[in-house]
């Protein structure tokens, strides 16, 4: 009888314990369901308000550079180096490369990159760096790539300014948004154009290239020194 008894007490204490435990699991589930459901209508009602170029992303780019160039209409640029300046127009009739270079002029991601390219009589090429800043930024969006924007009237002359790129696994010759290049041929690159997306030339501060082009650099046409820049866009 006393073992009966003491069985009892075992089952009823728990039984008590496990009510006592299971209540309120229960409760906070419930809790939690009704937090999930107005997160849910929270998200459904932002995802409504929120257009496709509010936010930029790699499935988003020439909608968030078709509405960002609408808003921004500049098209006059300087870079400024120890070397001194040079000044470039962006054209118009290539609206997402314009776009895309003033937003990101704008951000103020160029000023901790680098002219890591010289290759004299050729291009001088800039626009990234080890900068912690810089890999941020460009983990920040993505690393999404433009489209190109070809015009036959939009050529690799003495003094373009143009978008860098992938060539290997890149078969529709998408231009890497952070990277360019300018001309430094006085007879032109003509064999890169319909390669790579021509979108500005430099219009003064040709003196100043040349100064670039007369650097040390490595094996792999990267300066000795590093050439920092910055570049703000004009009125």
């Amino acid at each position: 009888m006393k073992i009966i008894i003491q069985l009892l007490l075992i089952v009823g204490v728990f039984s008590f314990y496990q009510c006592k435990e299971t209540a309120p699991l229960k409760i906070k589930k419930t809790e939690n369901s009704t937090k999930n459901k107005k997160k849910v209508i929270k998200n459904n009602l932002e995802k409504k308000i929120i257009k496709t170029w509010d936010s930029l992303n790699k499935d988003n780019v020439e909608a968030f550079f078709t509405e960002y160039g609408k808003q921004n209409k500049e098209n006059k640029i300087r870079i400024t180096t120890k070397f001194g300046s040079i000044k470039l127009l962006l054209y118009d009739d290539v609206p997402i490369h314009r776009a895309n270079f003033i937003f990101l002029t704008k951000l103020k991601y160029f000023n901790t990159t680098v002219i890591y390219r010289v290759a004299k009589n050729f291009v001088i090429q800039g626009g990234n760096s080890d900068e912690t800043y810089t890999r941020n930024q460009r983990r920040l969006y993505g690393n999404y790539l433009l489209r190109p924007e070809f015009k036959s009237n939009r050529t690799h002359k003495y003094g373009a300014l143009a978008a860098a790129r992938q060539w290997e696994k890149n078969p529709n010759k998408l231009s890497s948004p952070f990277e360019f290049y300018m001309v430094h041929n006085r007879n032109g690159n003509h064999h890169l154009d319909n390669q790579h997306t021509v979108f500005g030339e430099v219009i003064s501060g040709f003196n100043t290239l040349d100064k670039i082009s007369r650097v040390k650099v490595g094996i792999d046409e990267w300066p000795i020194e590093d050439i920092k820049m910055t570049i703000e866009v004009l009125d």
